[in-house]
């Protein structure tokens, strides 16, 4: 069957009015932290899938994204310089779009097609002059529709772009105004992360080598699998069964050499962990480091890899510095990641390439940002799906719960297509 999704020409919606006394208007400036320097240009997608129709979904979310501008006025504006954003108020884009079926003809439990149901940026990596956010709403035939909000990830990180989703969906059902107060300026935070310099010019370099050389595939922890884990263990959380289980299957696919450095990364959100201003938006995580060898995360046992993990969550704040900006408490350490963007930054000067990258796997979860809380008028999304174009290095990515799937839905980037049957079959022997 031929479906057809046609779109509109987009159209920059601006903030609706201007706030009284909001300091934010046209013409002034957000700086920009040292963490969100490290992700400036780097494009990323999140597609929420509704089932439930609401009246008129188009017109009813370009109507609240436009009042939603007025409390997050810095997503209207543009990136001035590698420093600050300039709230300049020229809007973000914006598609309707409606397709010739209903949702479970083009967006089924598997394979979800980007290119049809969210908007991109034109080049690989977001450019000065491009608007912060992205935004495309798809209805279907059967009344469901899903929103696909592509942004800059300098402006928010996963956590900050769920909230102002939530912050869209209230104000479509008549909210006069956000339950949560939202935050940008990283003077007006309180205690965020700190990233030297010279770290972030590396993360800046490493990620114009990002690339498409990963098989994008859609697959399943299943839950009996992520249940066996836990019981192992002695208990554990999801995400930690969850990475266990794809680190020991992608080493055992993809690394040869049992000697080989096979390490872990994975994010963590620091809100909590440093009390952050609630309502903050801007990046606040960090990204901790498992260094192992490909011969123990292939061999070892499982509850190993987990315990290792749990201690890399748990020390993310032990090894750093006090004295961090607006607390007295300490801040992360990045001296492990500083090491490993030198490594991968010399294998790029001398080579071109650095085929040690590939055996560096990141993990993140996008289960507990709020994106499954979205609500637009008649319930929560029934499947949410995380999309990067380029990626620097293999990676997974733990969505929330997708209603039909008996296991955790993971978006992967993290092998080579020469390397996606043996990955899955470890998958599949678990």
């Amino acid at each position: 069957m031929s479906v057809v999704v046609t779109k509109s020409s987009p159209v920059l919606v601006c903030p609706s009015s201007e706030p009284a006394g909001s300091g934010n208007g046209n013409g002034s400036h957000i700086n920009l932290s040292s963490v969100d320097k490290c992700y400036a240009s780097l494009p990323v997608t999140s597609l929420l899938v509704f089932d439930q129709p609401i009246s008129d979904p188009v017109e009813t979310i370009k109507r609240a994204l436009a009042q939603a501008l007025l409390h997050y006025r810095p997503m209207a504006g543009r990136i001035a310089d590698d420093r600050r954003i300039t709230c300049t108020g020229e809007g973000v884009s914006f598609v309707g779009a409606s397709a010739s079926c209903a949702l479970p003809e083009l967006v089924p439990t598997s394979t979800v097609p980007i290119d049809d149901l969210a908007l991109q940026y034109p080049a690989p990596m977001c450019r000065r002059g491009d608007p912060l956010l992205l935004m495309q709403v798809t209805e279907f035939s059967c009344g469901g529709f899903t929103v696909a909000v592509t942004w800059n990830h300098a402006v928010a990180d996963g956590k900050g772009m769920a909230q102002f989703l939530q912050a869209i969906g209230e104000l479509a059902q008549g909210m006069p105004a956000p339950s949560v107060l939202p935050v940008r300026s990283p003077e007006k935070a309180g205690p965020l992360p700190v990233v030297p310099a010279p770290t972030v010019a590396m993360q800046r370099v490493i990620l114009r080598f990002a690339t498409r050389g990963k098989a994008a595939l859609d697959v399943t922890v299943p839950w009996s699998l992520i249940r066996r884990v836990k019981a192992d263990c002695g208990g554990c959380t999801v995400f930690e069964a969850v990475a266990a289980v794809l680190w020991r299957c992608r080493t055992r696919a993809v690394i040869s050499d049992p000697e080989a450095a096979a390490p872990l990364s994975f994010p963590c959100n620091l809100r909590g962990l440093m009390g952050t201003q609630d309502g903050y938006y801007g990046n606040c995580i960090a990204v901790q480091l498992v260094h192992a060898t490909a011969g123990s995360v292939a061999n070892d046992d499982i509850r190993d890899l987990v315990n290792r993990i749990r201690r890399a969550k748990e020390t993310v704040l032990s090894n750093g510095n006090d004295g961090g900006e607006g607390s007295s408490r300490p801040t992360p350490t990045v001296d492990h990641i500083k090491n490993l963007l030198y490594n991968i930054l010399a294998g790029f000067l001398k080579r071109g390439t650095c085929p040690s990258l590939y055996n560096v796997l990141s993990v993140g979860s996008w289960r507990n940002l709020g994106f499954d809380a979205a609500d637009f008028g008649h319930g929560t999304p029934s499947r949410v799906v995380c999309h990067m174009e380029r990626v620097a290095g293999p990676c997974c990515i733990a969505c929330p719960p997708c209603k039909g799937k008996d296991g955790v839905d993971v978006m992967s980037l993290c092998v080579r297509p020469e390397h996606v049957d043996a990955f899955l079959a470890e998958l599949a022997s678990m």
